[in-house]
């Protein structure tokens, strides 16, 4: 899955989680998911936590997150 995909996955939208950013068609905030990460959880754990995500959830959390860190926020409020 390419970084434009993965990011297709993650939502911003006012109207859901106050616009905080989570996975597309769910609740669930990409700081939830980077937490989990960062204490040390597995994907699988998380996946097994959070039953209505998938691999690439996860995975479009990190590419999220990468596009912070890298400062390219002008790619995600395009979308």
């Amino acid at each position: 899955m390419t970084r434009d995909e993965l990011l297709a996955r993650v939502s911003t939208n006012p109207a859901v989680c106050g616009g905080k950013p989570c996975i597309r068609g769910t609740r669930i905030y990409i700081a939830i998911i980077l937490d989990s990460l960062a204490e040390g959880a597995t994907p699988a754990e998380i996946l097994q936590q959070y039953p209505s995500l998938v691999l690439e959830d996860v995975h479009a959390a990190l590419a999220y997150a990468a596009e912070l860190a890298q400062e390219n926020t002008w790619r995600l409020t395009a979308a």
